[in-house]
């Protein structure tokens, strides 16, 4: 029989769904046809897997060729499926034993000399073939990434030959092994930082409830310093949240290092970058910034230099956790659960409320530059606070303050309370969690009342406080929030306008 089914994957988001590569020879005039929805790195393939095989020495079937890749109606890009029409090729033709190839998978991109390359999406890949229950073949670049998902059997390929002998010559193929992984990583000091005493209290509540935070202030006062520090002071990923981190970096082009599994993102965009840069699309979609910072943290510098369409495409991320990109044929969804932390100048020259340097801007021009961070997008912020300008003497004495590991010590202490009584961030609670886990004493209710009423808090601002203010308890280890707690969560509200 000259047809042979051969199982690979097609990358949508983060899914890996199912393909059969059917590949048929026929009687006829020679041709190569390929149908199933191809996209065009796909229909390149033809020439490729023709090349490889020419120079691997095996034999290519001079007979009308037809692969189909099953589902017709699911778009096919990437170029990993080279490697198993190729196969398909082999086992149709009779050069490859077909009867234990329903038991695999394959994914790799073929050289010219029948070399495999790195293909995007491996950890997908090997997670949707455990699932099913095959073991998946890959490049030997992109093996260690694909067997950093627990319970895969990736075995890896660094020459369609080598795939060959595994099948017909009993060489079986080495298994892929994850790279080591959880090495401790250096990050600065907090106590680097002079003064802001204020401002590393926020960015301790900011991690200890993954909390988004804006910070106002002149230039030089160390805002971007503060936000380097940040990732220091968070918890390291647990495998399910690393896992999903990974697997998004390596639907990139630039892939993901298997060195760096286990780190939390940090992704810093330049404020030029356009709204698909930010939150991913193209033709093919593609993750964005905010998803690359999935479980991480994006810091956006200078925020009102970003063009306002560019922020106002975050406001829907910011409280789903998602983004989803639609094109005409079809639909993709990538996750963003990423933690904002961004900063801005008080006006255009920067030096508005400077102590010793005098503003040049008119009231006007300062209007309109705050003007360009909308209400609903700051409504979607949790914590705002100012970053004044340090003295001579702050900066001229030895470091004060905390260090990092300190204010590590209380946040993990924090996180780990949140996790065991509700198994999710404080800023991940919904309105219903919130009405349960964040309850106030009556002190504090009657606080939060008052301020409602003189500060015209929305509903989302009054649910902020609360998730703050649940923060702010668990770094005191105390159970009931109470009224300095509340006091506090308004404080860093009161800045958002």
């Amino acid at each position: 029989m000259s047809l042979a089914l051969i199982f690979t994957r097609a990358l949508d988001g983060l899914n890996a769904r199912p393909v059969t590569v059917e590949v048929h020879l026929a009687n006829g005039l020679p041709a190569f046809n390929l149908v199933g929805l191809p996209e065009a790195e796909v229909k390149e393939s033809r020439e490729r897997v023709r090349a490889a095989l020419t120079v691997a020495g095996f034999e290519f079937p001079a007979r009308r060729i037809t692969v189909n890749l099953a589902p017709a109606d699911l778009p096919k890009s990437s170029s990993h499926f080279d490697l198993p029409i190729a196969v398909g090729i082999l086992a149709a033709s009779g050069q490859l034993p077909r009867d234990t190839l329903a038991q695999y998978e394959f994914a790799g991109e073929l050289g010219l000399s029948a070399e495999l390359r790195q293909v995007r999406g491996a950890i997908a890949l090997a997670k949707a073939a455990s699932q099913d229950g095959r073991q998946l073949i890959l490049p030997a670049e992109s093996a260690p990434e694909g067997a950093l998902y627990p319970g895969a059997t990736v075995l890896s390929a660094p020459h369609l030959l080598a795939i060959c002998r595994h099948f017909s010559q009993n060489q079986p193929l080495e298994a892929g092994r994850p790279p080591e992984v959880g090495a401790s990583v250096s990050y600065p000091d907090m106590r680097d930082v002079r003064g802001q005493q204020q401002v590393k209290r926020a960015l301790e509540i900011a991690a200890a409830g993954q909390h988004s935070l804006l910070m106002a202030g002149p230039p030089g006062t160390g805002k971007s310093m503060l936000a380097q520090r940040l990732p220091g002071l968070l918890p390291p990923l647990d495998i399910d949240d690393a896992l999903e981190a990974a697997a998004v970096r390596s639907l990139t082009r630039a892939g993901m290092d298997p060195r760096q599994f286990g780190i939390r993102p940090y992704r810093s965009p330049h404020h030029t970058a356009s709204a698909v840069a930010l939150v991913g699309g193209g033709s093919n979609p593609q993750p964005g910034e905010i998803s690359l910072a999935h479980h991480g943290i994006l810091f956006m510098d200078e925020l009102p230099e970003f063009d306002r369409k560019v922020l106002e495409v975050l406001r829907e991320p910011l409280e789903s956790g998602e983004v989803h990109i639609s094109r005409a044929n079809h639909s993709v969804t990538f996750p963003a659960r990423f933690q904002l932390v961004a900063a801005m100048n008080p006006c255009p020259c920067g030096y508005f409320g400077h102590p010793t340097r005098a503003c040049r801007c008119t009231p006007d021009q300062i209007n309109r530059y705050k003007a360009r961070l909308s209400g609903p997008f700051l409504d979607r912020i949790d914590l705002a606070v100012e970053v004044p300008a340090v003295n001579e003497a702050t900066l001229m004495a030895a470091p004060d303050g905390e260090s990092t590991v300190v204010i590590r010590e209380r946040v993990i202490r924090a996180w780990n309370l949140a996790r065991q009584r509700q198994g999710k961030s404080n800023a991940a609670l919904t309105t219903a969690e919130i009405d349960r886990f964040c309850t106030p004493d009556e002190v504090a209710r009657a606080l939060l009342h008052t301020a409602l009423q003189r500060l015209n808090l929305s509903a989302r601002s009054f649910h902020r406080v609360l998730k703050i203010a649940r923060t702010i308890a668990d770094l005191t280890g105390t159970e009931q929030i109470r009224s300095d707690h509340v006091a506090e969560a308004i404080q860093y509200r009161r800045g958002l306008g």
